[in-house]
């Protein structure tokens, strides 16, 4: 905790080992798992360790500040208000304000329904909504769920905080130098930009609204196919939204206390924290927070000096002068991230798929330093642009990998959807802004090289009447089942002459016209493809109807109007009279 938290301090901000101390045997107290020994002191024998935070990948958050507090010690109440009633200040501490629980409920479900797999307790939501913004600060929303005022961390200026440069043109923080974390739940612009959800339907993804805020949140959460019911997963989740050990643990101590019970408040009563992870303190103003204050000396109570006794001097706040030089304090080593010159591609063959299948070839980067060597353990993203409804191996439109020991990371496997055409897929590494490489790739239609009538029995049917059997084909690509495949039916001329016959079978429209071609067919999830009824006209002879698919699949059916055959006895030749 103290790596990260001293990490987070402002230049100029000054904790104490006594501070940090008390701030980890408090989270140590309340955290899940927790329990208390015979003297009173709390133990942490049964948590799950996790693996440190990789300092090159700064979160959803950019790892802005969040509030430290922890839950009050006395168990929630789970029953509701009715708004009408005054709220306690326990109450409004432990209390969720009624727009914000609603939202954190709504995303719960969605991603239930979305991605069962994933187990997403709103509880959770909750708990990192405390931690990021106090519920929207108390649950100042209106009833869209928009905050009243935009909830926007400090500049991430590389000053005391990471260095993230604008990349929304100041679009959601309003500034156009660097980023800024926004909204109920504290999202760069830059993560915004993918992860960001319409949770209210009304057609705009804002992170300043606590319905899309909590909903990208989730699915932030189950991008990986976390499962989060297990607490390995539960805590890979957290970690990966900002990667801070005090943070997670911060935010299941939350956990915890939601999942006990709690309450609906009036929107507006909730009590925003008090103190923040960089020094600072809550409440106040809902724009950027304010510098922290260097602490003042602690005040100790003094004794009272004998009579006759000379008054202590006090010490003097100024350094003596030694008349050399002060060796400056010594600069940290790069970190990996800090290396890399640029990302350049490393062999990915060319990305072409039908719809609906996954793309054979994975894309690769490689991160290099400026002597062209790899960098090792930097994080790259790969975000999918263009309009394409293509996904990476999840459903998500981004994914994120860890360079290997020669600099290079590979990418989850590519999904095509049924969008055909061409997108890009961009690399970009994580913590700074590099040369990095785009990748084409391409979706086509499905196809099918092979078709077949699935019974032999012979098409046949009297002039004006209707054929009997019905012609049903069955579609296949490289022997396997071919579905969702474009298809057309023509009744032709000859083998020759692929014109539309005007004599012969026909179909009928919905208004009961003949038809001799049909488009628009699709094959279905077995290849099948049944063609509606045929009739005949009074011409008579042998006619074909040729079906083609998207792949040059041809089958030629033939068809065979004849009369009816008289297949009654012919009449006894009548006896001769006998003479």
């Amino acid at each position: 905790m103290a790596a990260q938290f001293g990490r987070r301090l402002r230049k100029g901000a000054v904790t104490t080992a006594v501070a940090a101390a008390a701030v980890a045997a408090l989270s140590a107290s309340q955290a899940p798992g927790a329990t208390v020994d015979d003297h009173g002191r709390s133990t942490a024998a049964d948590a799950q360790p996790s693996p440190d935070a990789t300092a090159d990948d700064s979160g959803a958050t950019g790892n802005s500040p969040y509030y430290t507090d922890l839950p009050p010690l006395n168990t929630p109440s789970p029953a509701p208000t009715d708004g009408t009633s005054t709220v306690s200040p326990v109450e409004s501490e432990a209390g969720i304000p009624a727009t914000v629980l609603a939202a954190y409920k709504k995303a719960a479900a969605e991603l239930q329904a979305s991605k069962p797999g994933c187990n997403l307790p709103w509880q959770l939501l909750a708990a990192i909504g405390q931690v990021e913004s106090g519920q929207a600060r108390g649950g100042r929303v209106d009833a869209d769920g928009t905050t009243t005022s935009k909830i926007l961390g400090p500049q991430l200026d590389g000053n005391g905080f990471e260095l993230i440069k604008d990349t929304d043109n100041g679009a959601y923080d309003g500034d156009t130098a660097y980023d800024s974390a926004v909204g109920p739940m504290q999202f760069i612009p830059s993560t915004w930009a993918w992860a960001g959800r319409d949770g209210n339907g009304d057609g705009v993804k804002d992170p300043n609204n606590i319905y899309d805020a909590a909903l990208a949140t989730g699915h932030y959460l189950c991008r990986y196919d976390w499962d989060l019911s297990d607490s390995g997963d539960l805590d890979s989740a957290i970690l990966s939204y900002n990667p801070s050990r005090h943070y997670v643990n911060t935010v299941l101590s939350w956990l915890e206390y939601y999942r006990k019970g709690t309450h609906e408040i009036p929107d507006g009563t909730g009590t925003v924290p008090g103190n923040r992870s960089d020094g600072g303190t809550g409440g106040g103003s809902t724009t950027s927070p304010s510098l922290p204050s260097t602490p003042s000396e602690p005040h100790h109570p003094s004794k009272p000096s004998p009579p006759g006794s000379p008054r202590p001097t006090p010490p003097s706040t100024t350094p003596p002068s030694s008349g050399t030089p002060t060796t400056p304090p010594p600069v940290p080593p790069a970190t990996p991230t800090q290396t890399v010159d640029h990302l350049e591609d490393s062999g990915t063959a060319k990305l072409t798929a039908m719809a609906g299948d996954a793309f054979a070839e994975k894309i690769s980067t490689k991160a290099e330093n400026a002597a062209g060597k790899g960098v090792a353990k930097v994080r790259i993203r790969f975000t999918i642009v263009g309009d394409t409804d293509a996904t990476f191996t999840g459903g998500e439109k981004v994914a994120t990998a860890l360079t290997d020991s020669s600099g290079v990371a590979t990418a989850p496997a590519l999904q095509a959807g049924e969008t055909t055409g061409a997108f890009t897929v961009r690399a970009t590494l994580i913590g700074r802004t590099v040369t990095g490489p785009d990748y084409p790739a391409t979706v086509t239609q499905r196809v099918a090289d092979t078709l077949v009538r699935t019974s032999d029995t012979a098409l046949t049917c009297t002039p004006g009447g209707q054929f009997t059997d019905a012609v049903q084909v069955k579609a296949t690509y490289k022997d396997a089942v071919a579905d969702k495949v474009a298809a057309t039916a023509t009744l032709i001329k000859s083998a020759d002459d692929a014109t539309e016959n005007d004599k012969g079978p026909y179909f009928k429209d919905a208004d009961g016209k003949t038809v001799r071609t049909l488009t628009g067919l699709t094959t279905d999830a077995d290849g099948l493809l049944k063609l509606p009824q045929l009739y005949a006209d009074d011409t008579t002879g042998t006619f074909l109807l040729r079906i083609t698919t998207a792949g040059g699949a041809t089958l030629d059916v033939t068809l065979t109007v004849a009369a009816a055959t008289d297949s009654s006895p012919s009449p006894s030749p009548s006896p001769s009279a006998s003479s």
